[in-house]
């Protein structure tokens, strides 16, 4: 086993991957990997896999590279520079149980299949976040819906703020009625007294009166003597 053992799986590769494999030299080559996302509205990720064989190959894993194609579209769900590391470890255990046979093929399809898993758990990690959100939102409205559960210490908060909001509401109605009775109030005419009129001048007109009065009295009296 070897170098034959290479070059007939390389040939069985080729007619596996005629479009997606390069070769870069006899030990070494690349493999193109298009991932299957159903439902998923960006274009899917392409990833490129460098095989190259030491010489002990398949008696000994070959030697493995993950990289996005030159220019390739950012995806939303999987980045190959951050996440080729978690990939590749994920076919420890593949390379193995495959270690003495041929194993560029099943590596292919586990790293494919490991890739879109990947992208799937995002995509339903993000949706289950986004149904979370909602959720949350709906809550929050939903509280606006309902009372609060009436408990000794709710009922005693809620008494407090409604007799303070009863004392608070009956001073302020206090207040305005009696502002409203001072704007509406109309002053009565005062009556004064006989001193008020004579300290304020008003007194002499009715004296001047008196005397006329008992000036013409004390003629009509000596008139009424003189006639006698």
């Amino acid at each position: 086993m070897g170098r034959e053992d290479q070059v007939e799986e390389r040939e069985v590769l080729d007619s596996i991957f005629p479009d997606e494999i390069t070769d870069i030299s006899e030990t070494e080559y690349r493999i193109s990997i298009a991932l299957d996302l159903p439902d998923d509205e960006s274009e899917p990720p392409v990833m490129i896999l460098t095989v190259r064989y030491p010489e002990e190959y398949p008696d000994k894993a070959p030697f493995l590279e993950l990289s996005p194609p030159q220019n390739a579209t950012p995806h939303p769900y999987l980045n190959i520079a951050e996440d080729k590391e978690q990939l590749l470890q994920g076919l420890e255990s593949t390379i193995e149980e495959n270690i003495g046979i041929a194993m560029i093929f099943t590596l292919v399809s586990t790293l494919k299949e490991a890739a879109e898993q990947l992208v799937a758990d995002r995509k339903e990690a993000v949706a289950k976040a986004h149904e979370e959100e909602v959720l949350a939102a709906e809550r929050e409205e939903n509280k606006k819906f309902q009372g609060t559960p009436v408990n000794p210490e709710t009922f005693t908060k809620w008494r407090e703020a409604f007799l303070k909001e009863m004392e608070e509401e009956r001073i302020r109605e206090e207040e305005e009625r009696a502002a409203e009775m001072k704007k509406a109030r109309i002053k009565e005419p005062v009556k004064l007294t006989g001193r008020q009129l004579w300290e304020r001048g008003l007194a002499a007109l009715d004296q001047e009166e008196a005397e006329e009065d008992g000036v013409l009295a004390d003629d009509v009296q000596k008139l009424k003597v003189s006639d006698s």
